[in-house]
């Protein structure tokens, strides 16, 4: 199922990975509050499904999806723990055929691209964004395949989120600079929240 509706109005993605479940209902809040209307919550800890539902139940303001999205039999999981949609760095056939909910699969080439195409996903996650060739590469996919609109991550940070997000192709980015690990750890929210006011400014002005 594409995500594109879901997702049209969100521009900035914080992709986060929660160690203590204690640290999903502030961090949620705190980036809410900084004026971001979602969070990914990526599927790399024991604690993390436990931490969705601690979001969900506890910030429903915020639109809530799971990142590292790597079998069939997590759908079913995120779907429980209440996630409106998921993410994945890949895409297999099995995931596409399996999606419950809204899905941004992963593409980095031409041909990744199409096959996405074919199963209806217009809004692709491009990863890992840096490391495959940054806005030069999106420029010279979109330019033959102009039906998708990508969310590209990893390697983003401040300095380069406003060019990322002056590409026509690029729907939203996604990023971790503005959410510290060592502030989740030390559970300063407060930080957190400003870096991520900080992020809203520069990168939508």
């Amino acid at each position: 199922m594409d995500a594109s509706n879901l997702l049209k109005d969100i521009r900035l993605m914080p992709v986060v990975t929660i160690e203590q479940v204690d640290q999903a209902v502030p961090l949620a809040e705190a980036l809410l509050a900084a004026g971001i209307g979602a969070i990914e919550v990526t599927l790399r800890t024991e604690q993390a499904l436990a931490a969705m539902q601690k979001i969900a139940a506890e910030v429903p303001g915020i639109l809530l999806g799971a990142g590292s999205v790597r079998n069939v039999q997590q759908f079913a999981q995120i779907r429980e723990a209440g996630c409106a949609f998921a993410v994945s760095p890949g895409a297999t056939d099995a995931l596409l055929q399996a999606a419950e909910l809204p899905y941004v699969p992963g593409a980095a080439t031409a041909s990744e691209c199409l096959r996405l195409l074919e199963y209806g996903y217009t809004l692709q996650k491009f990863f890992p964004a840096e490391a495959s060739g940054g806005i030069k590469a999106i420029k010279s996919l979109a330019a033959p395949l102009p039906e998708v609109r990508f969310c590209p991550t990893g390697g983003i940070n401040a300095q380069l989120a406003p060019d990322y997000l002056a590409v026509e192709a690029i729907a939203c980015i996604g990023g971790s600079w503005f959410v510290s690990d060592a502030h989740i750890a030390a559970g300063d929210f407060a930080a957190i929240e400003q870096s991520a006011r900080a992020a809203v400014e520069l990168a939508l002005g």
